[in-house]
């Protein structure tokens, strides 16, 4: 944990949010700023700032975090029109807080390429 990271104060509850899934290694909230009708962010609990930080040990880990995704897809019934998981990684690709975390965007038509 990194006491001066945001998503670390929410995983522990030291910031009050509304998690809509939580597990021993993974939480996933509603994105404060929604980009599409549904915009989730699905976050491991343990910090890593980057995908950079991500190694070979940690693959159980991305696994969860891809079948999290597609659950919570599902039960949006976003599995029947698609929908988009992404990770930024870095200040140039859009990453906002550096704590890696996956967003789920759906509920309506995405363009390509993005932004």
């Amino acid at each position: 944990m990194n006491k001066d990271c945001l998503f670390c104060k929410i995983g522990t509850g030291a910031i009050p949010s509304e998690k809509i899934y939580e597990s021993d290694t993974i939480f996933a909230i509603n994105d404060i700023n929604p980009q599409a009708p549904t915009h989730i962010l699905i976050i491991p609990k343990e910090h890593y700032s980057s995908l950079l930080d991500i190694e070979e040990a940690d693959h159980e880990l991305m696994g969860s975090i891809i079948s999290v995704a597609n659950n919570l897809a599902k039960e949006r019934e976003l599995d029947l029109s698609g929908y988009r998981l992404v990770v930024n990684c870095g200040e140039n690709a859009g990453q906002s807080v550096m704590h890696i975390h996956y967003h789920i965007l759906g509920g309506r038509s995405l363009k390509w390429p993005p932004g």
